[in-house]
């Protein structure tokens, strides 16, 4: 598969940029946090709607279903060996950009399970979105 040369960094820049662009096509000012953020990629505006967006990709397929990772591990830092799972608690909406280009706008109180969840199928497919360019296209590669 083509998307496998993406690092880490580039696969999750290339899924907020996925994201900036929606957002933008669909109404909402963005705007990015300065420094590191833990629990939002971006805060989008639309009128008086404040949506505090966490940005997720993957890369990986599990027979028809895309698996998506939401637990965080450490990040760019050595590993502490605290789990931070997704909480709705934390964000408003959950942005969700795959290899070839599928992407979902799920509210947060909508996302079952705080470590990973499955997408592709016909539980989440009432929040999927207009498909936007693979990842790999995202960053000039």
């Amino acid at each position: 598969m083509f998307w496998c040369v993406l690092g880490p960094r580039q696969q999750g820049a290339a899924g907020e940029f996925s994201a900036m662009m929606w957002l933008h096509e669909h109404g909402y000012d963005v705007y990015l946090p300065l420094g590191h953020s833990p629990d939002v990629d971006m805060i989008a505006l639309r009128d008086t709607e404040v949506v505090r967006v966490q940005v997720k990709t993957s890369r990986v397929r599990e027979k028809d279903r895309w698996a998506i990772t939401l637990a965080t591990r450490g990040g760019n830092r050595s590993w502490n060996g605290l789990v931070k799972r997704f909480s709705a608690e934390r964000c408003d909406a959950l942005f969700v950009a795959v290899a070839d280009g599928r992407r979902w706008f799920v509210p947060a109180e909508a996302v079952e399970g705080g470590s990973g969840m499955r997408l592709g199928g016909p539980k989440y497919a009432a929040f999927e979105v207009e498909r936007g360019l693979p990842l790999l296209s995202l960053i000039g590669k």
